[in-house]
């Protein structure tokens, strides 16, 4: 079992900026994958952005330019620096990790509210 604690989200005005933070513990082998998925009310849940073992990251094109995708190896710690934003990035954001053995695990999210 691979534990996934978020922190991070809250109420901002549009052109502000968040960090989110998600710290992973307990059977978690090598993280391959790290990333974060939204889903705003009415919708599916999509992909923001991943970043691999290796540094490789990946976007939705509705974010690039605005939001930053990192990790911290030895901390087994991820981060989305969002920047610039937008009504329409309002959502429950999860974290997501998939490790050496393929298990795939999801945190509890975390509410992102972006209102003037």
């Amino acid at each position: 079992q691979v534990q996934l604690v978020e922190s991070g989200g809250g109420l901002v005005q549009p052109g502000e900026s968040l960090r989110l933070s998600c710290a992973a513990s307990g059977s978690i082998f090598t993280l391959v994958l790290m990333g974060w998925y939204r889903r705003a009310p009415g919708k599916q849940r999509e992909l923001v952005a991943t970043i691999t073992s290796g540094g490789s990251t990946n976007y939705a094109d509705s974010v690039k330019g605005r939001f930053t995708i990192s990790r911290d190896v030895a901390k087994n710690t991820v981060y989305l620096q969002m920047n610039s934003l937008k009504p329409e990035d309002t959502a429950v954001y999860y974290c997501n990790t998939r490790n050496s053995l393929g298990v795939n695990s999801w945190g509890q999210g975390t509410q992102v509210t972006v209102s003037s």
